[in-house]
């Protein structure tokens, strides 16, 4: 998910760059010759790309770091639990009597 938003925030940037330094009505983005209302259009889908690719990316970043401290938690019951078994196993009263 944070490559994917990361790919989407480049190709917003990369869009609104190529807009960005056209200074004329007409512009040619990508070898396409484009007029106003397209650079417009060009720039709406742009900014939205960039947000899009931001709440992407905070999504995969929370989600990453959720499943690392979770999968440190297990570890650590694991760990506890293993100790437990271990004293549990070797405490064994003897019968002798």
């Amino acid at each position: 998910m944070v490559i994917l938003g990361l790919v989407f925030v480049a190709v917003g940037v990369l869009a609104i760059l190529s807009a960005t330094f056209v200074s004329e009505g007409n512009a040619e983005l990508l070898g396409m010759d484009l007029s106003a209302l397209a650079i417009f259009l060009v720039g709406v889908a742009a900014g939205a790309c960039v947000i899009c690719g931001l709440s992407i990316l905070k999504w995969g970043t929370k989600r990453g770091l959720a499943s690392r401290r979770e999968q440190k938690e297990l570890r650590e019951l694991h760990a506890k639990l293993e100790r437990v078994e271990g004293e549990r196993h070797g405490e064994h009263p003897t019968s002798e009597g």
